[in-house]
């Protein structure tokens, strides 16, 4: 398998949770309106349910593929995927809804835990930190598409058509995956499912200052992306009266943000991880103090002005990221399934943790979003710093 094809296969590995929750989103109304019309309200509970899966599978998936090989994993979390989204399709109760994507997710899991392991298990270093930019991007388009995407699916097919897409798109992958890549872990370079090891692979992660760190700044960046999508609807509905074209202009600013994975695949070799996301952090923390000055200072700040920073925040996420995973994965390479899945897990389960509280502070202003970014970017910019200075007190240690 050449590099494209590889980068490609490792993409669409990544890409399933992304599709999977935002594909969701045009079809909650009708779903609410099918299996819960006596309290629509609960309709929601389609993606956090499959959150939730994907929170309890990420645990599991890397220290299964440590011990069983990469393939068997990701095959195996494709397989309950499939089948979950097919009891979905199938479901006549949203409760039966809400349990198939609890699997789903679980199964979700797998793909794209294990595929940062795979990486890891070919690339090092800055090489690895260049191959993950590039999947990252994904985080940047599919949310422009995927409504999009799930829309039209609807349009000819209704709300069980999504599950019947999602069967289709993990049965593609898994058959590239399956004739196309060898196993990237050899039988002598697995360690035996022993809570003993586990427990120690865990404690020498967070031993080690640098991975601590990057864990930490990863949670931050992360919990700035969750926080503006849990806050981007009711900013646009609200305060700009753009609800109706809220899609397009969401969609039309994910894609263009998606140049950040490529600039930084350009720029990560020569630059360095660190130095590049402590740059991006650092525009980020005078972008976001500048619209909350300005916002104090006249009143509402613009559409424009807004759409701007969100569109950064994205970009933001596109060139830190990625390169945090691969600062925490770089030391951990003879552990890396069970690095991916404590990194996954404990960054998106602590950025959701930060995220919610805010999203229940907006008042009708863009305040509580600006100003919880501002925050968290000033705090992650911080601990980069400070992740120099650790640095460079490794050697000598």
């Amino acid at each position: 398998m050449g590099r494209v094809e590889f980068i490609a296969l490792m993409a669409m590995m990544f890409a399933t949770i992304a599709f999977s929750i935002d594909a969701m989103l045009p079809a909650l109304p009708n779903i609410a309106q099918e299996l819960t019309p006596q309290d629509p309200t609960r309709a929601p509970l389609i993606m956090t349910s499959f959150v939730m899966g994907m929170g309890i599978g990420t645990f599991f998936t890397g220290p299964l593929s440590d011990a069983y090989g990469r393939k068997t994993v990701m095959v195996s979390g494709a397989a309950l995927y499939v089948i979950a989204s097919a009891i979905a399709w199938a479901s006549s109760t949203f409760e039966v809804v809400l349990a198939a994507r609890i699997l789903q997710g679980v199964g979700a899991a797998g793909p794209r835990v294990v595929s940062i392991a795979v990486i890891r298990d070919l690339f090092s270093g800055r090489e690895m930190a260049r191959i993950v930019s590039i999947v990252m991007m994904i985080f940047t388009l599919v949310p422009g598409v995927a409504p999009t995407l799930g829309y039209v699916i609807i349009s000819t097919s209704g709300w069980r058509g999504i599950f019947m897409a999602f069967i289709v798109f993990s049965v593609i992958s898994v058959l590239w995956l399956g004739f196309r890549l060898p196993e990237t872990l050899p039988r002598e370079n697995r360690r035996p499912l022993k809570i003993k090891l586990l427990t120690g692979a865990v404690r020498e992660m967070f031993a080690h200052p640098v991975v601590r760190l990057s864990i930490v700044v990863q949670t931050l960046c992360m919990s700035m992306l969750f926080t503006v999508l849990m806050l981007i609807q009711p900013v646009y509905e609200h305060i700009y009266n753009k609800q109706d074209s809220f899609h397009f202009w969401f969609g039309g600013i994910a894609l263009v943000s998606a140049i950040a994975s490529f600039l930084n695949a350009l720029l990560v070799v020569r630059l360095g991880m660190r130095r590049l996301i402590t740059m991006a952090l650092a525009v980020q923390v005078v972008l976001s103090a500048t619209v909350l000055i300005h916002n104090e200072t006249f009143g509402v700040s613009s559409f424009a002005i807004f759409a701007l920073w969100q569109a950064y925040v994205f970009f933001q996420a596109g060139l830190t990221i990625g390169n945090l995973n691969a600062i925490a994965m770089e030391p951990m390479g003879h552990i890396a399934g069970m690095a991916a899945s404590v990194i996954g897990a404990v960054s998106t389960v602590l950025a959701a943790l930060i995220a919610s509280p805010i999203g229940l502070l907006f008042d009708g202003t863009i305040r509580p979003l600006i100003g919880a970014v501002f925050a968290m970017a000033l705090l992650a910019f911080a601990l980069m710093r400070y992740m120099g200075t650790v640095e460079e007190r490794l050697p000598a240690e």
